[in-house]
């Protein structure tokens, strides 16, 4: 057999499989939402249907929509309204659209020494820890659950320093993992919680204030800014993700039968 007929056989076995190769989506996201497990279980359908891969960039909210503003992904998954609003408004993204929410909890050791447990709001919450000076682990990391806890310090009216508060500038499971090893008090979204519940010894020691209110919104990125973009594949992630099935997959998604998100388009 000649090297030329060799050739057309190896070109006729190997180009179907390359035009099939897979695209790649590139979705910036919180750490909460993949530590939690909920997007392994949401991507692999979407994966299918498209034959494509979803990269999960998992960083903090704030880096997230730094990738999103420099145009190293192609849509954006985060958890500070404040911050996802400014930057539509400043042409990066052009529409955000609600996905699900949770809340935010107060974790910190069993005995509770701050006496946050029988705090009557999240600004009592947090002058206990303070005025008692027990060690407070923050994220520190420019992430949505960061500065959500600063808007909790100023609802208490207090600037947190000295050597109980501690900013780790670290993810959530890994600031979670530090608050325990310490037996601190942190801030958590209640996905990760109920995610690392098993693992750790800190408890849940205030929750259900409306100021702990957590919705994730996914951001459609601005083409215009990026013509690079994979902004078609994108909308349909937007759309595959808030549609009727996958909404009942968020609210069906629990831990030890705690449901860990409220699905926002259905009800």
């Amino acid at each position: 057999m000649n090297k030329r007929l060799l050739m057309i056989i190896f070109l006729v076995v190997m180009l179907p499989g390359s035009l099939m190769a897979e695209e790649r989506l590139r979705l910036a996201t919180t750490t909460s939402t993949e530590n939690s497990g909920l997007l392994a279980i949401l991507h692999p359908p979407f994966e299918n249907k498209y034959n494509v891969k979803v990269d999960v960039i998992a960083v903090g909210t704030g880096k997230a929509l730094r990738l999103g503003q420099n145009g190293n992904v192609d849509l954006v998954m985060a958890h500070a309204p404040d911050a996802e609003k400014k930057f539509v408004s400043e042409g990066y993204g052009i529409k955000r659209f609600p996905v699900m929410h949770n809340d935010f909890v107060i974790l910190g050791p069993a005995n509770d020494p701050a006496g946050v447990k029988q705090s009557k709001s999240i600004g009592d919450a947090l002058k206990g820890i303070a005025e008692r000076e027990q060690t407070f682990v923050s994220r520190g990391d420019d992430s949505g659950t960061h500065k959500k806890e600063l808007s909790l310090w100023q609802i208490a009216d207090l600037e947190p320093q000295g050597k109980w508060y501690l900013a780790a500038g670290q993810g959530m499971g890994a600031v979670l993992r530090i608050a325990n090893d310490k037996l601190a008090y942190t801030l958590a979204d209640r996905g990760t919680y109920l995610a690392f519940k098993n693992k750790i010894d800190i408890e849940l020691v205030f929750e259900g204030a409306k100021e702990l209110f957590n919705p994730y919104h996914v951001i459609l990125l601005n083409p215009e800014e990026h013509t690079h973009i994979k902004s078609g594949l994108a909308r349909k992630y937007v759309d595959f993700i808030r549609s009727k099935e996958r909404q009942h997959i968020i609210a069906d998604f629990q831990i030890a039968g705690e449901r860990l998100f409220e699905p926002n388009v259905i009800k």
